[in-house]
């Protein structure tokens, strides 16, 4: 196994300058239903899939749409199921039904509920990363700093809030989309091939996480209550 050597965060400043890493296998759009066939077969032979789900983005309180894509990747190929257009069909539900595909995600279980709201199914060797990286002394949560924390590179986010029931999906968005699946699977095979910190190691680095939180929470509060006695004071002074 390879050393851990991964930093416990990572500032969105350095990752700025870190080189553009994105998928560069080939990507299928599956948005008939006559597509679907082909493409589940090439999923139900393999053994470990990245997955990530888009929905058209909502700009008002309490609305939101449901699960317009689903994407998900090997290191080389990455399918693009447009559920907006096709439904969720019951042999891609299938998949996340099957035992023995690990499927790997991002704060999966919002995925899977999105995925279930369209054609329920019983999930079964799901796998969420950010329920893993704490015990490899990982704290960030979000995908572009765990995978530049893993890699040193930086995945592009800019296309995360575009309209994914548009007629076509432009060549942005499909690459965006199957990046995200892709850095999903790359990073937990990066994890699964690093040594984890020991338990005891694991709790003690949370605890302190969660020990420099409150700190700084009482450090705000501390800055906020000397603003309001100085700013009354100076009111009281210029009466």
């Amino acid at each position: 196994m390879k050393p851990n050597n991964f930093a416990h965060h990572i500032a969105k400043d350095l990752i700025h300058w870190m080189p553009l890493a994105q998928f560069n296998g080939k990507v299928v759009v599956v948005d008939e239903k006559s597509k679907v066939a082909d493409a589940v077969a090439y999923l139900n032979r393999q053994t470990m899939l990245g997955v990530d789900t888009e929905a058209r983005p909502s700009f008002t309180r309490g609305i939101h749409y449901p699960t317009a894509l689903v994407q998900i990747a090997t290191e080389e190929r990455c399918y693009l199921f447009r559920l907006s257009k096709i439904g969720m069909p019951e042999a891609l539900a299938e998949v996340f039904a099957n035992p023995d595909i690990c499927k790997v995600g991002l704060a999966f279980k919002d995925d899977i509920n999105g995925l279930r709201r369209l054609h329920d199914f019983r999930p079964q060797n799901c796998v969420d990363i950010q329920k893993l990286v704490g015990r490899y002394g990982i704290l960030d949560l979000g995908l572009q700093k765990i995978f530049a924390i893993c890699f040193g590179k930086k995945i592009s986010k800019s296309q995360q809030l575009t309209n994914w029931e548009n007629v076509d999906l432009t060549p942005e968005q499909a690459c965006y989309a199957s990046t995200d699946a892709w850095a999903t699977l790359l990073i937990y095979k990066e994890l699964l091939a690093t040594q984890p910190l020991s338990q005891a190691e694991a709790d003690a680095l949370h605890q302190a996480e969660i020990e420099a939180q409150i700190a700084h929470q009482q450090q705000v509060i501390a800055e906020r209550e000397t603003q309001i006695t100085n700013h009354k004071s100076q009111i009281t002074n210029n009466e």
